[in-house]
């Protein structure tokens, strides 16, 4: 049996050949029927580009249908899809691309990447102009096949920085991707009668292993947005079954009149995921729709982890659920990493078939993550009550969530450090009403006329607008523990109420 993702889902839209599997912009870009051959011509454009098995292809762009077509052409090809965000700095592609080492970079045209020059073939998404794959895809016949791949061959490398600043690539297989948008399948009832909107960013696990695959694995006809905008949404949701989203998404619903029961009445399904839902949001929700919002937690590492139960009354707030079948979970503790009682809060370790296999090129990182009996260490603290659901208790590394995005401070101390007349600098996450948790960059300078606008313009330069702080404050000096290390918690203490309302 082939265990290539795109073979699995075309295997499984039989009988729905004249459905359509792609809406874009109000229109029908492809059925079911008609997406072999889209697949196929942007398979043929990339071996035209000298794409084989295995090589890494990088994808920097906003979401598109061709954003899509070219993932699933860069896997029936066997080769390993590596997307990024499109706001990445090009000096932060230029980092991934010496580690990923692809040998094609596929952009939007008006995105940021390195200048040319370094010997990487390149190509950009738009429908016309000189370079674009798109144009290519659209002079050449299909190439029909899907490359025979094996459960444990590679589809993915997605980088995630780690508390070093380094980005880490975790190697995702096709079992991963396979085991977890089966287990998503079954424990949130999808079937060939929904339709899913589809407003999360493309080049993230949630919306290209969640969002995209649960369209295709269930026959499931998908709206693409380019990017999430909250009037567009409402006017949708009467056309659609299923909405996915993050909390951000949830709290700029909430504030418009027309979000209401009408709005919503087609839905049988609101998931919401990659921060913590503030309760407050969840009951508000639930009161403005009559509904509840069914929270789950994964990670780039293994995808989707757990669920709340399907059920509105399985729908707990401020939890994330069971286990999904075939994932094992631990809370764990002390040097021995004894499995704790229930209630008890320790560290989370799972194992399953949705687990990466480590991470690319980097052997002495997935040995740190990765323990001899298969758990890998998530970095999350967390609970377990008696029946088992799982409680998220916050993280065991510094970790800023905002808006969805991951955000690791040691990456941006570092480039912030640079700054004229900074000593130091700890970058720390607080309570943000809006977008979960917001950077804040806390300074200390050996210059007494230091201008936080200074600071601000370097953030601006060196990183991605979703990393630059929502605010900067100046310190004479750092609360500090024995060894001289900065005590973060005393600061996220100091700074709690920077937003508050």
């Amino acid at each position: 049996m082939n265990a290539n993702l795109v073979a699995i889902f075309l295997s499984r839209h039989a009988g729905h050949e004249s459905k359509p599997a792609l809406i874009w912009q109000g229109e029908t870009v492809c059925t079911f029927g008609d997406l072999p051959a889209a697949i196929g011509r942007y398979r043929a454009a990339l071996g035209e580009l000298g794409v084989k098995r295995g090589d890494r292809v990088m994808v920097k762009a906003e979401n598109s249908p061709a954003f899509a077509l070219t993932y699933l052409a860069v896997l029936a090809s066997g080769a390993i899809f590596v997307p990024m965000n499109p706001a990445y700095t090009a000096s932060e592609v230029a980092l991934l691309v010496e580690d990923a080492d692809p040998v094609l970079l596929v952009h939007g045209s008006a995105t940021a990447v390195p200048p040319e020059g370094d010997g990487l073939t390149r190509a950009t998404l738009e429908a016309d102009g000189t370079g674009s794959l798109t144009a290519l895809a659209a002079r050449l016949e299909p190439d029909l096949a899907v490359e025979a791949m094996a459960e444990t061959d590679l589809a993915a490398i997605l980088f995630t920085s780690g508390t070093t600043g380094r980005p880490k690539g975790a190697m995702l297989m096709h079992r991963n991707l396979s085991s977890n948008v089966a287990a998503l399948h079954e424990a949130w009832r999808f079937s060939d009668t929904d339709s899913i909107l589809h407003s999360l960013p493309l080049f993230h696990a949630h919306g290209l292993f969640v969002a995209l695959h649960l369209g295709l694995y269930s026959a499931a006809t998908v709206h693409l947005l380019g990017r999430f905008d909250a009037a567009k949404v409402v006017s949708l949701l009467p056309s659609v079954s299923v909405f996915m989203g993050v909390p951000t998404f949830y709290t700029r619903l909430l504030d418009r009149a027309d979000f209401d029961r009408t709005a919503t009445a087609a839905i049988r399904l609101f998931v919401c995921g990659s921060a913590p839902l503030l309760p407050s949001v969840f009951a508000q929700f639930e009161e403005r729709t009559g509904q509840r919002i069914l929270e789950r937690y994964g990670m780039t590492e293994a995808v989707m982890i757990t669920s709340n139960r399907y059920e509105q009354d399985g729908r707990i707030a401020g939890t994330v659920g069971y286990p999904l079948p075939g994932v094992e979970l631990r809370v764990v503790g002390g040097t021995a990493r004894t499995e704790l009682p229930p209630g008890e809060v320790g560290e989370i370790e799972i194992r399953g078939p949705n687990l990466c296999a480590g991470y690319w090129r980097r052997p002495e990182a997935t040995a740190e993550a990765i323990g001899p009996d298969g758990f890998f260490v998530t970095g999350d603290t967390g609970f377990r009550d008696a029946s088992g659901r799982v409680t998220i208790a916050g993280r065991s590394k510094d970790l800023i969530i905002s808006g969805g995005f991951n955000i690791y401070p040691a990456e941006l101390e570092m480039v912030l450090a640079e700054v004229d007349g900074v000593t130091d600098v700890a970058i720390i996450g607080v309570p943000h009403p809006d977008f979960g948790e917001a950077v804040v960059a806390v300074v200390t300078s050996d210059r007494p006329d230091m201008d936080p606008a200074l600071i601000a313009a370097v953030a601006t330069e060196k990183l991605a607008r979703f990393k630059q702080p929502k605010a900067i404050r100046l310190l004479e000096e750092f609360p500090r523990n024995a060894m001289g290390k900065v005590l973060k918690a005393e600061l996220r203490k100091q700074f709690a109420g920077l937003f508050a309302a």
